[in-house]
């Protein structure tokens, strides 16, 4: 199985989760063909925090300047990447990090001028990816990437995860968070949707921020040919190897009913 898995940056800012982590996603990667792609959005705030710098958000998007492109730079591909793939090392997998800019892995153009260096990703080119898997390691990918004029832009890290699940030719995508799965209106965790579910949950706004960009991204790929998208906590106890297996746990999404 072809398996994509995104973390949220929230995952790796605590060190005893992210080793947690590492060690399920080491333990996936012998029967599995794995890719993992992570965000670091918390780790960037305080980034440019401690260097005085505020952050400014438009429609939930970080303008990103100059400064702040730097930052998410040196922030998501620097530290978090390297800390993750520190500890997928220490837990005895190969891994290599790298973000949507090395070997042109993820072409991305601009979102919006009034955003700075924000883009949404064009196109994943998975050779790179197939490189690295048949070598024996372990992609480890930052949610950053770049275009033909040489910028780097940041990129929202569930696009960049289905971008890369598309262009590696994925068969399932797991987002892994720091809630349970996605909630109805009273609270509980819808455990399956469907596709035209994702537009309702919208539109009555059960489904906002973070979630409805999940949600959105999980829509494209599910457009797209992905069959299924999983949406689960990260905090649960070996979240990896039961959402592999199949177990009710999170919310599960397709593009129609599947007969149970």
């Amino acid at each position: 199985m072809k398996l994509l898995i995104k973390l949220g940056g929230t995952l790796l800012d605590d060190a005893a989760q992210e080793r947690e982590i590492a060690r399920q996603l080491a333990q996936l990667a012998p029967s599995h063909q794995l890719v993992v792609v992570h965000g670091g959005g918390k780790q960037v705030t305080r980034f440019l925090e401690e260097r005085g710098i505020a952050s400014r958000f438009v429609g939930g998007l970080r303008v990103s300047d100059e400064p702040v492109i730097d930052a998410v730079t040196k922030s998501i591909a620097g530290t978090v990447n390297k800390r993750l793939v520190c500890a997928l090392t220490a837990a005895g997998a190969a891994a290599v990090g790298l973000s949507g800019v090395d070997g042109a892995l993820t072409t991305a153009e601009q979102l919006h001028p009034d955003l700075g260096f924000v883009g949404r990703p064009a196109r994943t080119d998975g050779r790179l990816l197939e490189v690295l898997l048949k070598a024996g390691y372990l992609p480890v990918v930052a949610c950053i990437a770049g275009d033909a004029d040489g910028n780097i832009y940041n990129v929202n890290a569930d696009q960049m995860a289905v971008s890369c699940a598309l262009g590696w030719g994925a068969d399932r995508l797991l987002f892994l968070t720091d809630v349970p799965g996605v909630k109805s209106e009273n609270g509980a965790v819808l455990p399956h949707l469907i596709e035209k579910d994702i537009r309702e949950l919208i539109q009555s706004g059960t489904a906002r921020g973070g979630m409805q960009a999940k949600l959105e991204s999980a829509r494209v790929a599910l457009q797209n040919g992905l069959a299924e998208v999983a949406i689960a906590s990260g905090h649960e106890p070996d979240v990896c190897a039961r959402l592999v297996a199949g177990e009710e746990l999170g919310t599960r999404i397709a593009m129609e009913a599947v007969a149970r």
